[in-house]
């Protein structure tokens, strides 16, 4: 086996355990309450050490967190693969697909990660915070696409209003419980900035 087949497998299996420590907090943050939850009472639900578990999540909210983890860049990638005749507005919306398509995949499981988000007040405010990270990523993108060096101030606005449409969005379906369709409301939310 070679070094990179040996890495690759490893990499594999890390993310597979990390993977099931992340189920395993996600069920206990569910039944008992994210405030109500120790590092110590997920090592244990999850049966490792309290070690073990912090060598793949440094906190208790890096373990729901990080099912967003990446999604920066997916955008980022997205945002740079739309046609290059394509208006900026609508290529961010478009963008936003990549992030979206989870909500498809596991609609119940997102929902319940959604709001188990919200409806904690240290997990949002570290959502809203990594998120904040996204902005400049997307201006960039905007501007590789433009052929600038830098992303100007409107790319910029841009970036940030497209992810406000994303949360508004967010919060629209989750007051629905997951009735309404996430791509509607969105596709609203980023209508909404181009009707008077």
């Amino acid at each position: 086996m070679t070094g990179a087949a040996r890495t690759n497998t490893r990499d594999i299996a890390r993310a597979a355990v990390r993977a099931e420590l992340a189920q395993v907090a996600f069920e206990l943050f569910r039944r008992k309450g994210f405030d109500k939850v120790t590092v110590d009472d997920l090592a244990a639900a999850a049966g490792v050490s309290r070690s073990t578990f912090l060598r793949y999540f440094g906190t208790k909210e890096d373990a729901v967190l990080g099912a967003f983890d990446g999604h920066d860049r997916r955008v980022a990638d997205a945002l740079r693969a739309r046609p290059a005749d394509e208006a900026e507005w609508p290529a961010l919306r478009r963008a936003l697909d990549a992030v979206i398509e989870r909500y498809h995949e596991d609609p119940a499981g997102s929902l319940e990660t959604t709001r188990l988000v919200r409806d904690t007040p240290a997990l949002c405010a570290r959502h809203l915070e990594k998120q904040y990270t996204w902005r400049p990523a997307l201006s960039r993108a905007l501007a590789e696409r433009s052929g600038a060096p830098e992303p100007t101030l409107a790319q910029s606005v841009r970036a940030a209003a497209a992810l406000d449409c994303l949360n508004v969005a967010l919060d629209h379906w989750l007051a629905s419980d997951g009735q309404e369709d996430l791509v509607a409301l969105l596709d609203r939310a980023f209508a909404a900035f181009t009707t008077t």
